[in-house]
């Protein structure tokens, strides 16, 4: 591969945000999965560990956690961030801008809004779930771990034309997902990661967040 075809990999990965409902092949999951467990890791701990949903049991999960989201209260493993400022929160509402106005929704329009923030608990209909997790004793470096898994993960699925959306929205319900899929409580639920093949036709697969350039994120020394 030249980091030519890299860059294409890289601009063409997106988080879907409407999937088809056809499942993909277990072969393909495999070959993703085989993959993402290339990069690189603390010691070589290899600390990830992924529970990954047939479309049957996508669709009764799917069913269980949208009624969670409903009635229950967040209680993430990992501490979500406390806020975001400056360029972070303008990047941020670009995203959400761009979102809404693909699909219709308003400024001020709050109904409108939470209708589409609780597509985040349908998983976007997408036909396979993966929840990624972490042993709580490796702390803030076994998520750090976990975050290359993710994107060799979106880029290995990428190559095979299947569309991916990391969600952290999901991880948020920690306690119910330990108890629905048994996940040990000495591990850290970090995120989901919805997959599936993109429904193309759909406006929230219509627009395309911006990317910094170098300049601004990197301090050139010497």
């Amino acid at each position: 591969m030249t980091l030519s075809d890299l860059n294409t990999l890289l601009a063409a990965r997106h988080s879907c945000r409407a999937f088809s409902p056809d499942p993909v092949p277990r072969e393909h999951i495999e070959q993703i999965l085989t993959s993402a467990g290339r990069v690189p890791s603390w010691c070589n701990a290899q600390p990830w560990n992924v529970v990954i949903t047939s479309s049957t049991e996508t669709e009764r999960f799917r069913i269980a956690l949208r009624e969670e989201a409903m009635s229950g209260a967040p209680a993430p493993d990992l501490p979500f961030p406390t806020s975001y400022s400056g360029v972070y929160r303008d990047r941020r509402r670009e995203c959400g801008w761009a979102l809404y106005e693909a699909v219709g929704v308003e400024r001020g329009d709050r109904a409108a809004s939470a209708r589409q923030m609780m597509e985040n608990f349908t998983l976007f209909d997408a036909p396979h779930c993966a929840i990624l997790s972490s042993p709580a004793e490796l702390g803030p470096y076994g998520a750090m771990d976990c975050g290359g898994f993710v994107t060799a993960f979106t880029l290995a699925a990428q190559a095979l034309g299947v569309a991916t959306i990391p969600q952290a929205a999901v991880a948020s319900y920690g306690p119910f997902l330990h108890r629905y899929f048994d996940i040990p409580e000495d591990r850290l639920i970090l995120c989901a990661i919805s997959f599936g093949y993109a429904d193309k036709d759909h406006p929230a697969n219509g627009f395309r967040t911006d990317r910094a350039s170098p300049d601004a994120f990197v301090d050139w020394l010497g």
